[in-house]
């Protein structure tokens, strides 16, 4: 029998995963990131994702990409090539497959997330 995932149901549910950026990749803070995995599959994963104030370099493989919507918070995505955008509450983004650039969290952020790897 499958089970329907509703977006938003509560976290207090679902144990938070810890995690901090990899220091090789870190610019700025040592922001905890805290990842509620709401829906987990092998070729998509969902959930609700926080983070502290911070940035850090991001590189997306080939097969991977990302939607987002933005809970609370704004946060930048800067791209190689010096451009950026930014991302507030209310807004949604898509992380393209072969992103590289940087991940900036202005203000802590809260988003919704699907993360789909093919």
């Amino acid at each position: 029998m499958s089970t329907l995932y509703i977006a938003g149901q509560p976290c207090a549910e679902v144990e938070a995963t810890v995690d901090y950026p990899r220091p090789e990749r870190l610019l700025t803070g040592n922001p905890t990131r805290l990842t509620y995995a709401l829906y987990q599959d092998p070729a998509m994963n969902c959930g609700i994702w926080e983070c502290e104030i911070g940035a850090w370099q991001i590189a997306f493989s080939a097969n991977k990409q990302e939607f987002f919507q933005i809970i609370a918070g704004v946060v930048r995505l800067h791209a190689s090539d010096g451009t950026f955008h930014e991302i507030k509450a209310g807004d949604a983004g898509v992380i393209p497959p072969n992103f590289q650039g940087v991940f900036e969290v202005v203000e802590k952020v809260r988003k919704y997330y699907v993360i789909v790897e093919r």
